[in-house]
């Protein structure tokens, strides 16, 4: 994982020369997602709340989302070609090719699913209203739910790059690909659940989005 000193601009200048950026194929604490092109502006900036506690049992995650389907199954179904499932839902054959990384995988236990906006980054992810800190500490266990398996969230990739990732922001880890799409999907859902983003992702999401309008490796 790329180190975590290394000031986010620089990283995010970095990170950009050395890859490409194609764009690929209610509850209180939800808004409507914004237009793309305006959205960054929109989110407020706070430090990071690092003390907010963060326990992944806290966030139920595989729910059941459709017929026998959860959230990790369906999007297997949903993001792959070819997909086939026992009569328990579970994908047993197909081809997907990592969002993250681009390798093309066919064992469905290959691959892992990711939340694009990872969960304990959006535990640290409060903002500020009246004066105060709000944000996913208040949550409900049936929003943090909600969370943890909507399918706009849920991204398929190699376990390498998911193991990668980890939990970081986009200020200390992008993709190897589709990084347009990537900042443009992080926004949206930072929008959508009214989260607030720290200075040094501010910053590294602006670079990707500059590259990306100006029409640099789509």
């Amino acid at each position: 994982m790329p180190t975590r000193t290394l000031p986010a601009a620089l990283l995010a200048v970095a990170l950009l020369a050395t890859t490409a950026c194609e764009v690929p194929g209610s509850d209180a604490t939800v808004a409507e997602p914004p237009a793309a092109s305006a959205s960054l502006a929109g989110l407020p900036i706070a430090p990071e709340d690092t003390g907010a506690h963060y326990d992944r049992d806290d966030w139920p995650h595989w729910s059941t989302v459709h017929g026998t389907c959860n959230a990790r199954e369906q999007a297997l179904l949903d993001q792959g070609h070819g997909v086939r499932a026992d009569d328990e839902c579970r994908p047993i054959a197909g081809t997907w090719v990592s969002a993250y990384d681009g390798v093309t995988v066919t064992d469905p236990a290959k691959l892992d699913i990711d939340h694009l906006v990872p969960l304990a980054e959006v535990a640290r992810s409060g903002r500020i209203e009246n004066g105060r800190r709000v944000g996913p500490r208040q949550w409900s266990r049936a929003e943090r739910e909600r969370y943890a398996n909507d399918p706009d969230v849920l991204v398929v990739a190699t376990a390498r790059a998911n193991r990668s990732k980890g939990d970081s922001d986009p200020a200390h880890w992008l993709p190897e690909r589709d990084r347009c799409s990537y900042a443009l999907r992080w926004v949206e859902i930072k929008t959508r659940y009214r989260l607030s983003i720290d200075q040094a992702e501010h910053d590294a999401l602006a670079a990707v989005m500059t590259h990306c309008r100006n029409g640099g490796d789509r």
